[in-house]
């Protein structure tokens, strides 16, 4: 059969523009279409999940092996060579988004993963935040490896595919720095990178980019912790400052004991007064609590007293929630399930203690982290069998978190009513 020069020449130019998007330099402004959806000019009522983006696979073309897949990156992601607890729901990846991986499921059939690299991936998952009610992420960019090319090339990767994903799911995004790793002198790191974003990519300028207070909202996360990091609270300080002076909203990631300074918290006057330059307030939770009672207790011992500090100095408060916790194949020595979900019922405790408190803002950790177990995004119930053993969703439908996550949103929001047991889900809301 005879091929037409029209087919020819519409198979030609569909294979430029898709190797001229594979090659795209992630650092350029964004120039694509931008969908109205959730109130970008606020933080307020909005509940925002923390994205990794830090899972690589061979021939991803990111050049960085099994990242955050397997112990060892170089070498087969395999029994034995695992490091997450809840395997990702492939089940509407397509061809070019499976990676296979040496794990099998019941059925004998190769059990396969995604990249964070891949675009469509990332963008599948806005699509899956704007269908359950999420308002958008934060983005995750560890600040111990901007030096090293490589690995910042995958980060600007992911940063530019959020951006992509938010405009175009009508959601909304913000740069978090997450500090931890840093030696002394090195939160110079996150500035430089930052007058780079500014620069290259125009970050902050986008219609989908978070603002608060009238300004683009930035996160950094590991301030005042006690537990040895080597940057100083001077150098943090000097950070803050930097980002004000640009004009920029800040919010600090802080331990639960950060007004009292104690439990997690450094005990150091020069803290508070760090923290009074701040914006937003979020104090990290995961792990500080493990069942719905010790949750509900945590918060009337810590939030109305928390919210009412950031109050007094016009600051914002906002809390984080996780839907449980799990890193047996990380550490072999903790065991599987250490925080368990209770079929959803942990973490609805925590959006009811918190609506009681009278937040009005949530951060959900996290949105796709299936290392410690903490994701929300679609997970399976037929994980690989083997010599590892993996969690599962109980057998609840793979998107039930992302769904409970939107109504958590509708409670802080005012938009459903209070009850303390998990909501019954209408059968029309299942996998979207």
């Amino acid at each position: 059969m005879k091929t037409s020069l029209k087919t020819i020449l519409t198979t030609t130019i569909l294979v430029v523009l898709l190797h001229a998007e594979v090659g795209a330099d992630p650092l350029k402004p964004y120039t694509g279409p931008s969908v109205n959806g959730v109130d970008r000019t606020t933080l307020e009522g909005k509940v925002m999940a923390g994205y990794q983006g830090w899972f690589n696979c061979p021939d991803d073309g990111a050049g960085l092996g099994w990242t955050h897949w397997a112990r060892n990156g170089s070498k087969p992601f395999a029994p034995g060579n695992v490091t997450v607890d809840l395997w990702p729901d492939m089940s509407e990846a397509t061809p070019g988004e499976r990676f296979s991986t040496g794990f099998k499921h019941a059925n004998g059939e190769p059990a396969v993963v995604f990249s964070s690299h891949n675009r469509t991936t990332v963008l599948r998952h806005f699509k899956w935040m704007r269908d359950y009610g999420i308002d958008g992420v934060f983005v995750q960019r560890f600040a111990n490896g901007l030096k090293r090319e490589s690995g910042r090339h995958h980060k600007d990767t992911v940063l530019s595919n959020c951006r992509e994903g938010a405009n175009r799911g009508g959601r909304t995004y913000a740069v978090m720095y997450d500090l931890s790793g840093l030696r002394a002198g090195q939160t110079s790191n996150v500035s430089d990178d930052w007058k780079m974003l500014r620069s290259r990519m125009a970050m902050g300028k986008d219609p989908a980019y978070l603002h608060h207070d009238g300004k683009p909202l930035v996160a950094i996360w590991g301030i005042g912790f006690n537990d040895g990091r080597k940057y100083t609270l001077e150098e943090c300080r000097e950070l803050v400052e930097f980002f004000k002076a640009d004009g920029c909203s800040v919010m600090l990631g802080v331990p639960t004991g950060w007004r009292k300074m104690y439990r997690d918290s450094v005990s150091d006057p020069a803290f508070h007064d760090l923290l009074e330059l701040a914006d937003v307030i979020s104090p990290w939770t995961p792990g500080r609590y493990s069942t719905p009672a010790q949750a509900a207790t945590h918060a009337e011992k810590y939030y109305e007293d928390d919210i009412k500090w950031c109050r007094d100095r016009s600051m914002d408060f906002l809390p984080v929630v996780f839907p449980g916790f799990s890193w047996h194949n990380l550490h072999p020595d903790d065991p599987l399930d250490r925080i368990p979900r209770l079929k959803g019922k942990f973490l609805w405790s925590q959006f009811t203690a918190i609506k009681k408190a009278g937040a009005s803002m949530i951060y959900i950790a996290m949105f796709d982290e299936v290392d410690e177990g903490t994701a929300i995004f679609k997970c399976t119930n037929d994980p690989p069998v083997g010599a590892n053993p993996f969690l599962t969703y109980e057998g609840l439908p793979s998107d039930h978190y992302l769904w409970l996550s939107g109504e958590g949103g509708r409670l802080l929001r005012g938009e459903r009513s209070m009850q303390e047991s998990v909501p019954a889900r209408p059968e029309s809301a299942t996998n979207k």
